[in-house]
């Protein structure tokens, strides 16, 4: 039937039943999450509610202990890590993971290297990778890092840092991409500065991320998702979440309590 059809078409990621225990523990219960297509969708939720074990199976770097993934429909629950980053599900980390002694165009040619398939060809002479200069600039126009292009990355302001991470992950061409709390740590400035960012980079690919700042959420965010003691409990969109009496209860309270 037509119909059906479209709408599996529309979920690019989609978990069954994704569960994850370590030793008696269930850090993620039985999350059935669909992530629509050229959307941004958010995890959220109290620490401990199983936010970043999601992010780490559905990037391999944990197995599951039950469930099914499945990526444009075809099941990757078993795949290893290498492999999901070459269908294109990208993630960028919660501790800022650049090169901090190579310049930031330097850093972002190295994640171009991957498209190209040279990653490892370390015995090249560096003018090969002249060529990509170009490209690297384009992003970093794109993200308003050009004029720290010649500067290492050990010397970028935090917020800089992470704008530099999500240029390093654009570089990769992700269809899908994972932030892992892109605004962690940040002042106010730089939020809004991210919090843009993801918004225009989005356009043309989809973005599932992990946030815990609110104001980020309810601004770009088009699908939300709470997790609470690694079980969904509710989604929507911020405002049908946000007015939820539960969610109140286990996430706003305490957001609300950090922050007053």
């Amino acid at each position: 039937m037509p119909i059906p059809d479209e709408m599996a078409d529309d979920i690019i990621l989609e978990t069954r039943g994704l569960t994850k225990e370590f030793k008696g523990f269930v850090a993620v219960d039985r999350v059935d999450l669909k992530v629509r297509r050229g959307t941004i969708h958010a995890l959220i939720g109290p620490n401990g509610a199983g936010k970043t074990t999601t992010f780490n199976l559905l990037t391999k770097f944990l197995p599951p202990t039950a469930g099914t993934i499945l990526f444009k429909g075809q099941d990757i629950t078993h795949e290893k890590p290498a492999d999901v980053a070459r269908r294109g599900i990208i993630r960028s980390f919660q501790i800022s993971a650049v090169f901090p002694n190579l310049t930031v165009l330097e850093n972002v040619r190295i994640a171009l290297q991957r498209s190209l398939g040279t990653s490892f060809h370390f015995w090249r002479p560096e003018s090969s990778l002249d060529a990509l200069n170009d490209r690297a600039l384009a992003i970093l126009d794109r993200v308003d890092l050009r004029p720290f292009a010649q500067t290492n990355a050990v010397e970028l302001a935090y917020g800089r840092k992470r704008t530099l991470e999500i240029a390093t992950t654009l570089a990769m061409e992700p269809e899908l991409m994972l932030l892992d709390e892109p605004t962690s740590g940040m002042g106010h400035e730089d939020v809004d500065l991210v919090k843009n960012l993801i918004k225009d980079v989005a356009k043309g690919r989809t973005v599932l991320m992990v946030e815990h700042n609110m104001g980020v959420v309810s601004g770009i965010c088009d699908t939300i998702t709470v997790l609470q003691r690694g079980a969904v409990l509710t989604e929507g969109s911020y405002a049908e979440v946000s007015a939820n009496p539960q969610v109140i209860e286990a996430y706003m309270g305490s957001q609300e309590a950090a922050h007053g």
